[in-house]
C-alpha cells in the first residue's frame, strides 16, 4: 500500500486535494518498486516528535523538493463556489501568502500523520463559504474606504474652491455695480455738460463772429490810418516849401529871418493845429501809445530784427509751374527702397537739409542724428536735451538745427560743430514743434502751454507771445516766404497769425477731435490738417473753407505732408502704414512697412522720394 498525491492540477491556481490510491502487487505495468529503508533520523516515536527537529531533516533530506515549492508562484486569491476542504485551503492561504518554508513543513507533518494512522482526513471536514466570502467582503470593503476616503478629500477640495469662486463672485459683482454706477454719473454728466455746451455755442459762435469782424475793421483802420498820416506829413512840407518861396521877395537882410519865421509859424502852426483838433475829422492824431502795430517798438530791443514786407514773391511758384506739366495725372507708386535702424526709441520728427542730400531724425532717446542720403551714413549726434524730442527744423541756409523737446526748451545748434549754441526758455510746459522764418531771423514754437512763441535769434530773446487757442498747440508752420504762422490745436481748431502784430489773422473750425498736425503746400495757397480719428482735411486759404475732407481712421493721424508739385498728401499713420492720398482723386493708398506707429512724413525737394520715421525706431525711405 502506498499513497500518491494524485493527477497534477491543470493549472496551479486551480484547487488541489489528495487522493488514496491501492496498487496490487500483480500489477502488470512492468516497473518494480523498491522498498525504501527507514532510516534512524526517520524513525520518530510519538513521543519524540519534534517540530524543530522534522524542521531540520526537511532542509538536509529534501532540498529539491524545497526547491521545487518554492519556484511555485503566489496564487491569486479564487473564487469559491463549492466547499472547499481545510488542508487545501490552508495551502492556498500560504501559497497566496507566500510563505513557501510553512507550506513544505505543513505538507510533511500532514502526510507523516495520514501516513500513521493519526489523522482522520474525513473528520477534518470542509471550509464554510463564509470565511471566503468575508476574505472577498473585506478586500471589498478596503476599497471602497480607499475609494470613499479619496472621495471625501476631492470634496474638500471642491468645497474650498466652490467657497473661493463665491468670494470672487462677490467681489466682482460688487466691483461691476460700483462701475455701473460710476457709468451712470459720467452719462449723466456728460448729458448735462452737452446741454450746457449747448446752450453757450450760440453765444460763443455770435462772439466769435463779431471778433473777427471787428479784428478786421481794427487792421483796415489802421492801414487807412497809416496812409492818411503819410498824407498830412507830405502837405505839411509842401506848405512850407510854399511859405518859404513866397518869402523870397523881401530885403535881403530880412530874408533869412522870414524864411525862419515861416518855417516856424508852418511848424507852430501844424502842431497847434493838430492839438486843437482842427485836422480833418477822417484823420484822427496818431498816437504812437496807442498803434498796435507800434507799440512793440516802444520796448523794442537794441538787437531785435524787424520782419520783412509781406510783398515778397513765393519763390516756389516757378518751380511748381515747371513741374506741372510733366506729372501725370496718376498717383507714382513708391516701393520701400531703404531702411535706417537710427535710434533704440520711436523717431518721432524728421527734416531734410535745405540744400544737402541730409535728413535730421529726433527721437524719444533724447538724441537728434544726422544722416547721409541715400547710403544712410550716421554723420552726427546731437545730445543736451532732458528729455524726450519732439521735432527739429533746420535753418533756411542750414547751417543750424532747432530743436523741442518735453523738458519745455527750444535748442538751437551749430550742425557744423555740433554744438548748442543757444537754448531759448520761456515756456510752461513741454515744446511740441517749431518752424524757422523764412529769413532765418525769427523762429516760431508751440507748446503745451496753449501758446506759441515767436524768438528772435538776434536778440535771443520771446518777440511776441501768441495766445488764443484754448487746449495744447501742437504744431506751428511758417507760410514760405511770408510772416503768417499757422498753428493747430487741441481745441479742434487752426489759427493764422500775424507774427509782426502778434494778432490772429483767420481761425479754422471743422475738425471735430483735437488736430495733431497742420502744413502749408508749397504756393501756400492750401493747408493741410489731420486728427486724432485720422480725419484728413485741405482747406482753401483764400476762401478759409473745407476743399476736401478723407477719413484715413480710425487710428489716429500723426502728421501730414505735401509733396512739392502740391497733388499728393503723405499721412503719418497710428497704424504703422504711410497712407498716400490723391488730391486730384481722392484715392488713398498704403505703404506697408513699419512694424509700430508711424510718427513723420517728409518729401524731398525734388519730389524723388519720401521719408518716414517711426515708433519702431527707424527709418524707411520710399522711392
Amino acid at each position: 500500500m502506498a499513497t500518491n498525491t494524485g493527477a497534477p492540477p491543470e493549472s496551479l491556481h486551480d484547487p488541489f486535494y489528495l487522493e488514496k490510491v491501492s496498487i496490487p502487487e500483480d500489477s502488470e505495468d512492468g516497473y518494480e518498486y523498491e522498498d525504501v529503508p527507514l532510516d534512524d533520523e526517520w524513525s520518530l516515536t510519538e513521543g519524540e516528535e519534534d517540530f524543530e527537529t522534522v524542521l531540520k531533516a526537511l532542509c538536509t533530506r529534501t532540498d529539491g523538493t524545497s526547491a521545487v515549492s518554492q519556484n511555485i508562484p503566489a496564487a491569486k486569491q479564487p473564487i469559491s463556489h463549492i466547499p472547499e476542504v481545510v488542508d487545501d485551503f490552508l495551502r492556498n492561504f500560504l501559497v497566496r501568502m507566500g510563505m513557501h518554508r510553512t507550506l513544505d513543513c505543513f505538507q510533511t507533518e500532514w502526510y507523516e500523520m495520514v501516513h500513521r494512522g493519526q489523522l482522520n482526513v474525513e473528520q477534518s471536514g470542509l471550509v464554510p463559504d463564509a470565511y471566503t466570502q468575508n476574505q472577498l467582503l473585506d478586500n471589498e470593503l478596503r476599497n471602497v474606504q480607499r475609494e470613499r476616503d479619496n472621495y471625501r478629500e476631492a470634496a474638500f477640495k471642491a468645497g474650498e474652491a466652490l467657497v473661493r469662486l463665491r468670494k470672487e463672485r462677490d467681489f466682482h459683482r460688487l466691483h461691476h455695480r460700483r462701475v455701473a454706477q460710476e457709468k451712470n454719473g459720467l452719462i449723466e454728466d456728460l448729458k448735462r455738460l452737452k446741454k450746457h455746451y449747448a446752450s453757450y455755442e450760440p453765444a460763443l459762435r455770435t462772439l466769435t463772429d463779431k471778433y473777427q469782424a471787428a479784428l478786421k475793421q481794427k487792421m483796415l483802420i489802421s492801414l487807412e490810418r497809416d496812409r492818411y498820416l503819410g498824407q498830412l506829413r507830405g502837405l505839411e512840407v509842401d506848405r512850407c516849401n510854399v511859405a518859404a518861396r513866397g518869402a523870397d521877395r523881401p530885403s535881403p537882410g530880412l530874408q533869412s529871418t522870414s524864411r525862419e519865421h515861416c518855417l516856424g509859424q508852418g511848424r507852430l502852426k501844424s502842431s497847434a493845429d493838430r492839438d486843437a483838433g482842427l485836422l480833418p475829422e477822417s484823420i484822427a492824431p496818431h498816437d504812437l501809445a496807442k498803434d498796435p502795430t507800434k507799440s512793440s517798438l516802444l520796448g523794442r530791443h537794441p538787437k531785435d530784427s524787424v520782419f520783412p514786407a509781406d510783398a515778397r514773391v513765393n519763390l516756389n511758384h516757378a518751380q511748381i509751374k515747371y513741374q506741372l506739366p510733366n506729372v501725370c495725372s496718376r498717383m507714382p507708386v513708391l516701393h520701400l527702397t531703404g531702411s535706417l535702424k537710427a535710434h533704440a526709441l520711436p523717431v518721432s520728427c524728421l527734416a531734410l537739409h535745405p540744400c544737402k542730400p541730409i535728413v535730421a531724425s529726433a527721437s524719444d532717446d533724447q538724441l537728434w542724428k544726422m544722416w547721409a542720403l541715400p547710403a544712410g551714413e550716421e554723420l552726427m549726434i546731437g545730445e543736451g536735451h532732458s528729455d524726450w524730442l519732439s521735432s527739429c527744423s533746420f535753418h533756411p541756409d542750414g547751417s543750424r538745427l532747432a530743436t523741442t523737446s518735453g523738458d519745455a526748451t527750444v535748442k538751437v545748434w551749430d550742425v557744423s560743430l555740433g554744438q548748442c549754441i543757444l537754448t531759448l526758455e520761456g515756456h510752461a510746459h513741454a515744446t511740441w514743434a517749431c518752424s524757422f522764418h523764412s529769413y532765418g531771423d525769427s523762429l516760431a514754437s508751440c507748446s503745451m502751454d496753449n501758446t506759441c512763441k515767436v524768438w528772435d535769434l538776434h536778440s535771443q530773446r520771446c518777440h511776441h507771445t501768441l495766445r488764443g487757442h484754448t487746449d495744447s498747440v501742437n504744431s506751428v508752420y511758417f507760410l514760405p516766404f511770408s510772416n503768417t504762422l499757422l498753428s493747430c490745436s487741441a481745441d479742434k481748431t487752426l489759427a493764422l497769425w500775424d507774427t509782426r502784430t502778434s494778432l490772429r489773422a483767420q481761425t479754422f473750425h471743422g475738425h471735430l477731435h483735437s488736430c495733431n498736425h497742420a502744413a502749408f503746400s508749397a504756393a501756400g495757397a492750401a493747408i493741410a490738417s489731420c486728427d486724432s480719428y485720422g480725419v484728413v482735411k485741405l482747406w482753401d486759404v483764400r476762401k478759409v473753407a473745407v476743399v476736401l475732407t478723407v477719413d484715413t481712421g480710425p487710428h489716429p493721424s500723426n502728421q501730414v505732408a505735401f509733396s512739392p508739385s502740391g497733388r499728393t498728401l503723405a499721412v503719418a499713420s497710428n497704424d504703422s502704414l504711410v497712407k498716400m492720398l490723391d488730391l486730384d482723386s481722392s484715392q488713398v493708398t498704403s505703404l506697408v512697412g513699419h512694424d509700430d506707429a508711424v510718427q513723420s512724413v517728409i518729401f524731398d525737394q525734388k519730389d524723388e522720394f519720401l521719408l518716414s520715421g517711426g515708433s519702431d525706431g527707424t527709418i524707411h525711405i520710399w522711392s
